[in-house]
């Protein structure tokens, strides 16, 4: 297996610990953010419950769903950017990385 440039794989991980905070920003706002700011957003309504409470019971579990769709599409296109496909990702995962 050759090796991966240092450059590279320091772009490749830059770019996907940058993703990772994006997701945890969304899930902290999307958890406490509401609770936060849960007067104002009581003006609001979603079907017939107040927004606030509506994000706690359903919202924010249907946001963390949609994050980790959207997480695999994005960490997939990533993957393909820098040259990691599949088949590396198996034979990485099987232990068979050294060429003897």
């Amino acid at each position: 297996m050759k090796k991966i440039d240092k450059k590279i794989a320091d772009a490749y991980f830059k770019e996907r610990t940058r993703n990772i905070a994006i997701y945890l920003i969304i899930g902290f706002l999307v958890s406490f953010g509401v609770v936060l700011f849960a007067e104002p957003f009581s003006k609001f309504s979603v079907n017939g419950l107040p927004f606030h409470y509506f994000m706690g019971a359903q919202g924010a579990v249907l946001t963390f769903i949609i994050v980790l769709f959207v997480n695999a599409k994005v960490s997939d296109s990533i993957d393909k950017k820098y040259g990691i496909d599949e088949s590396k990702n198996e034979q990485i995962s099987s232990g068979k990385v050294l060429d003897h």
